[in-house]
Parts: C-alpha cells; sequence; structure tokens
C-alpha cells in the first residue's frame, strides 16, 4: 500500500534474512511459535489508516450504546454467564479484510472479539523486523499518540489494574501447549505476572490461590483472562477446584463474558459502508438462491473453527441451533501485498484496550495475517510463504 517501502523491503528481502528473523524471535525463550510468522509486515497508507479508525470507531459507538447489554444479553443465555461481570470490556480486537469493492479497496469488518489477542508479542514483533530491516523505524505499529512505552504502560495498567504483580495472573488452559504460548511469554517476562494453570488454582471460600514457586499459596486478586471455553467445554478430563460460574472475590482483566457479548453475535446489528450482510440464521426468513456467495459461521466459534465457506441448502437445514450461526455475505480480498511471486491477500485487526475509568477504549497497536486462500487460516494457507502472522505498520 505504501510503494516506496514495499519496493525497499522486497530488495533487501532474503530467505537468509528471513530465517535470521525467526532465529531473532526464538531467542528470547528459545521457542519459535507453532504458528506461521509471515516474511513481511503490511504497510498500511494514511488513507487505509485512516478508514481502519472510522470502522473501529463506528463499532465503538455500538458498544458503547446505553442499551448494548440489554441487547446482547441473549449471548449469555446461550453460553456460560460469569458472576461479578464490570462495566465493560477490557480487551477489543477488531478485524478488517482488505476487500474490494467497485474497484476500490476498503477495510471490512470480518469479526470482533471482546477478548486479548497477541498484545504482548505484537510489539516485540516491530521490534525483530526492526533488527533486519533498520529503514522500518521510520514507521509505527501504534496509533496515533502511543509509543512503545506508552503502549506498556496501558497493557500493564489493564492487565493489573494497580495490584501488586504476583497476585495477578495469567490464566489459561495448559498455557504450555497453546499455540498462543509466545505471547505468555512475553506477558510474564515484560509485565511480571505468573502464567498458572487451570487445574493448579485453589478454591478457599469465595477465594482463589495458586502456588508459587517456593510451594507458597499465593492470593489471586486479578485474573488476567485467556481461557476460551469453546476448548474448556471439550476437556471434561480436567480436574479444577473452582468453576467460572462461582461468585469469586476476583476481578477479571477480560471478564468472560464480553468473549459472548462482544462477537459475531453483534455483527448482525451494525450496519454501514464497513459492514458486511449479515443475517441470524434463527431471523433468516428464506434461504438466498445464491448462496455461492455467502458463508456459514458460528458465532461463537474461535480461529475459524466451523465455518462453512461453500454453504449448500442442506447445510442450513442441518443446523440445530439456529440462533448460534450466522449467515454472512462474503466479500472479496484484494491480494494487495506484493511477494517476489505475486499478491498476497490481508487481514488487518486493530488491537484496543479499554482503562477502568476511561470512557472509551484506546486504539493501540495491530496484528495482520497475510493469506493467499480462500480464507485467512491455516488449513487454507498450508505449505505456503509470505503467510502467516505479521503487523501492519504506518507513516509517522
Amino acid at each position: 500500500m505504501i510503494a516506496k517501502y514495499r519496493e525497499l523491503f522486497n530488495a533487501q528481502f532474503t530467505d537468509q534474512k528471513y530465517q535470521d528473523f525467526k532465529d531473532d524471535i526464538a531467542s528470547d525463550f528459545k521457542y519459535l511459535p507453532t504458528f506461521r510468522v509471515g516474511e513481511t509486515p503490511f504497510f498500511i497508507s494514511n488513507e487505509l489508516k485512516q478508514q481502519l479508525i472510522e470502522g473501529c470507531n463506528e463499532v465503538i459507538s455500538f458498544i458503547k450504546k446505553d442499551n448494548f447489554k440489554q441487547l446482547t444479553d441473549k449471548s449469555l443465555e446461550l453460553n456460560h454467564k460469569v458472576p461479578n461481570e464490570d462495566e465493560h470490556t477490557t480487551f477489543l480486537a477488531i478485524d478488517f479484510g482488505i476487500c474490494e469493492e467497485d474497484g476500490l479497496v476498503v477495510p471490512k469488518l470480518i469479526e470482533v472479539q471482546g477478548f486479548p489477542s497477541l498484545y504482548n508479542y505484537q510489539s516485540k514483533l516491530y521490534e525483530k523486523f526492526k533488527n533486519q530491516y533498520p529503514f522500518l523505524e521510520e514507521l509505527t505499529p501504534f496509533f496515533d499518540g502511543i509509543d512503545s512505552q506508552s503502549y506498556h504502560d496501558i497493557i500493564e495498567e489493564v492487565i493489573c489494574n494497580h495490584h501488586i504483580k504476583e497476585n495477578v495472573i495469567l490464566l489459561e488452559i495448559e498455557p504450555e501447549k497453546q499455540n498462543t504460548k509466545i505471547d505468555f511469554y512475553y506477558c510474564k517476562r515484560d509485565i511480571g505476572i505468573p502464567i498458572v494453570c487451570v487445574t493448579e488454582l485453589i478454591k478457599k471460600g469465595k477465594q482463589l490461590f495458586y502456588k508459587n514457586n517456593h510451594g507458597e499459596e499465593i492470593l489471586v486478586k486479578r485474573i488476567y483472562n485467556r481461557v476460551i471455553f469453546d476448548e474448556l467445554d471439550l476437556r471434561a478430563d480436567l480436574k479444577m477446584n473452582f468453576h467460572f460460574s462461582d461468585d469469586l472475590d476476583v476481578e477479571w482483566a477480560g471478564h468472560p463474558n464480553w468473549f459472548f457479548r462482544i462477537s459475531k453475535f453483534i455483527l448482525p446489528f451494525l450496519k454501514g459502508k464497513y459492514f458486511i450482510e449479515t443475517t441470524l440464521l434463527s431471523e433468516l426468513t428464506e434461504i438466498p438462491e445464491d448462496l455461492e456467495n455467502y458463508v456459514l459461521k458460528p458465532i461463537f466459534s474461535f480461529s475459524g473453527t466451523g465455518v462453512i465457506f461453500h454453504v449448500k441448502k442442506e447445510d442450513i437445514y442441518a443446523v440445530v441451533e439456529k440462533e448460534l450461526y450466522i449467515l454472512q455475505k462474503k466479500v472479496h480480498y484484494k491480494p494487495i501485498v506484493q511477494s517476489p511471486d505475486g499478491k498476497v491477500k490481508a487481514e488487518v485487526r486493530v488491537l484496543c484496550a479499554w482503562k477502568k475509568e476511561d470512557e472509551s477504549p484506546t486504539l493501540l497497536c495491530n496484528l495482520v495475517r497475510l493469506s493467499r486462500g480462500e480464507m485467512i487460516g491455516v488449513k487454507f494457507n498450508k505449505d505456503k510463504d509470505w503467510v502467516g502472522g505479521t503487523l501492519g505498520l504506518f507513516e509517522r
């Protein structure tokens, strides 16, 4: 999107530099992420940046509506409901596909999540790119008013809420087995909080405890929640000493209810140039004749699980819980990132954080996924290059 930097990057790119880049990432914890790391940043023009900001602000305006909780209460009735919900979400990730419409490039909202993403890893990815390509210092992955230090300070504040670090934990299911554990490692190193498995928590009355490296029981006052209920529901083998539905004396950095409230559940409510025609399956009055132009998605799945890209009428008939699925018009991703052998599609996830006392979330940074397949995702990009997770860079 910024020809000057694309040409400069591609002229300097070599397979050896890509390997050195990955080795640099792996050097911090003697571990390379299991997800594919993209070869290149996505150079985002000021015009596209402003469109992304405008699209985000429209999503945020909807989430800030006085009746938002009333509109989304149904999402909790269909899922787990956790006590002690806060006034607003802590984390907000807004995904836009970079598409083509009437010959113009336009971001289209694909998904929105009230759940944390790779907040700790992404800012480090920028440093790793600069180590190989020093000219990238001229660009930034951060939105206006944010730099590396303020980014760290905001992330630390929303995760810890000024608690002593040992009383704040990152909670996950078998964190050592998660594809996103590189992010957990950076969080532990840079924020200074322990990583705890759900099976390691000890419940006493309304309080939770974990054991530190010395075997001492430490009170948990705040949980940075990375647990996805989709996965939790499938793990009947886990022996837990508490339930998320318990009334606990604990704060949440990312209260679990927001995962359901701010999800594909709200897409049918959103109208405008950055939004895609979306219908809740339970409210579908007739099946479109041109089903080839639609995609069927479960509302609460994570990482593209259960999405049917080539929809047939029998797929719709087969859905039992129709209030848990949406039918969404397909959009046309524009191959836009010039690789050494053709152009690649891109999806930009805007990472936001919402401080406890602030009126609105703050747009902080971004995550970009590159794809050569029909959709963004591992199974559509297997054995391909210039695809995978990366970040977008803006002009300063």
